[in-house]
């Protein structure tokens, strides 16, 4: 019976350290992935200001006057009032 205990205590302590060296690891990935994210968005951040002093975005620019006299939608339950 105490052989059975010590094995088993054993295969808790390999298990353990099996778990421990897992979660380092991947500690380590996710550590190299958030770096990868944060230099992506860098870079795309970038790149979009220099895509924009290139070719200004044309929803930016105001848009032109509208004449006065031109015709404009009116929705018919407003006409049977």
């Amino acid at each position: 019976m105490l052989t059975f205990l010590w094995l088993l205590t054993g295969a808790a302590v390999v298990a353990a350290a099996a778990a421990l060296i897992k979660a380092r690891r991947l500690a380590k990935r996710l550590e190299r992935l958030t770096e990868s994210y944060w230099e992506l968005r860098y870079d795309h951040g970038q790149l979009r200001a220099r895509l924009n002093r290139i070719d200004p975005d044309p929803a930016a620019a105001p848009e032109p006057a509208k004449p006065a006299g031109t015709t404009a939608f009116v929705p018919l339950s407003s006409l049977k009032r």
